[in-house]
């Protein structure tokens, strides 16, 4: 759907946000306007101060271009990461700059009331660190390990804990930050988008998986995440044995059945990082399991690499820390199962950007809907310095 205001300064934003355009002249080049309209919705970020001039970029002769880039300063993101047993959190400025992070072992099976009220304790404390209050935050992007219906903005079925279906994620912040503009997405679709965008910028056509308790995975094409019709895109599935009828495959290959296995056998493992400091240490046990994992994982990441042929499949999460004793056997059955032509130039790897991914992403959500074209123009449409970008 069109904007409905094309010519506003959300428009020009948008471009500067992208680093396509940063100068008066690449700008007209892009939209086509004249300069005075160009000049009118420059002067209007300009005025708001969600926009700066940055200095002047060298050039070869005459006056060198002004360059404008987004204001990190104009206001705070708050960003959480929640896993199946791991939540990481982050302050950031307005350009998705980590400012400040905490984490702690707590994770979906203690519910959404619990995980939430910590989290608000957590970012208090934060806050008060950088010498900041509640009225900075302007945004706030939160990733949670299941689907999103992206219709109603609830948490959808299937979820791994009963207690998350239908929750409106929305609703647990609003008393604390009852004006700041709010997303949530699926936790390996923040990943994605963050690894893309900042680590990965020359793909276009990338699948990530995100391996810890659970098993997530989103899916990057033509540069945008593919979230399908109603946000359930990426729930990877295997073949039970004997040929039975397809399974989810985080209930087979995952890192909650690895630790249910070692459970039976009398080991103590609570978290991914558990077993993931086992497999450092060299247990032998937890290293088969890995790499059972690994190889159930890439036989289903190999059909997702004939169907969608993608440029690189990303692994991220917890388990990917382990390194080449679980990355190994998801690379060799994804090259055993997939056909030749799909493999051709086919890059396997770990995440680049590691820990941060997820509570980048889910800046970069909350970053993306405060910025929304059409949400800035009419913000900044009646002009003056009084402009708030809080919701």
């Amino acid at each position: 759907m069109a904007h409905t205001l094309s010519t506003g300064s959300g428009v020009v934003l948008g471009l500067i946000r992208s680093g396509r355009a940063t100068t008066r002249s690449d700008l007209i080049d892009q939209l086509g306007w004249s300069r005075i309209t160009l000049a009118r919705r420059l002067d209007e970020l300009l005025l708001a101060e969600i926009v700066v001039s940055v200095g002047q970029l060298d050039s070869r002769g005459g006056r060198p271009p002004e360059e404008f880039a987004v204001n990190p300063n104009a206001g705070l993101l708050l960003a959480v990461d929640i896993g199946g047993s791991h939540t990481r959190l982050a302050i950031t400025d307005l350009v998705s700059t980590i400012l400040s992070e905490d984490e702690a072992d707590i994770g979906l099976s203690e519910g959404p009331a619990e995980i939430f009220e910590w989290a608000g304790q957590v970012f208090d404390h934060m806050l008060d660190r950088l010498g900041k209050t509640r009225a900075d935050v302007v945004g706030i992007g939160v990733g949670v390990p299941g689907p999103v219906d992206f219709v109603t903005g609830k948490l959808a079925t299937p979820q791994v804990y009963a207690q998350w279906e239908g929750v409106l994620v929305k609703d647990y912040f609003a008393g604390r930050y009852e004006h700041a503009v709010f997303a949530v997405d699926r936790d390996v679709n923040i990943m994605a988008l963050a690894e893309v965008r900042r680590a990965w910028s020359t793909y276009r056509d990338v699948a990530v998986l995100k391996a810890g308790i659970g098993v997530g995975l989103a899916f990057v094409l033509d540069g945008s995440i593919y979230h399908g019709s109603r946000g359930g895109a990426g729930d990877l599935s295997a073949v039970g044995a004997g040929g039975a009828r397809m399974q989810r495959l985080e209930t087979i290959a995952s890192g909650a059945v690895m630790r249910q296995e070692l459970l039976a056998r009398g080991r103590s493992v609570r978290t991914s990082n558990d077993i993931v400091g086992l497999a450092l240490a060299g247990d032998a046990e937890v290293l088969r399991l890995l790499g059972e994992t690994g190889t159930a994982i890439g036989r289903s990441l190999a059909h997702v690499v004939g169907l969608l042929n993608p440029q690189a499949v990303v692994i991220g999460g917890n388990l990917a820390q382990a390194g080449e004793p679980f990355l190994g056997p998801i690379r060799e059955a994804i090259f055993a199962g997939a056909r030749d032509f799909a493999l051709q130039g086919l890059v396997v790897e770990k995440t680049r950007l590691g820990h941060i991914a997820g509570v980048t992403g889910a800046s970069l959500i909350a970053q993306d809907a405060l910025f929304e074209a059409d949400r800035i123009s009419r913000l900044t449409r009646a002009g003056g310095s009084g402009v708030s970008l809080r919701a």
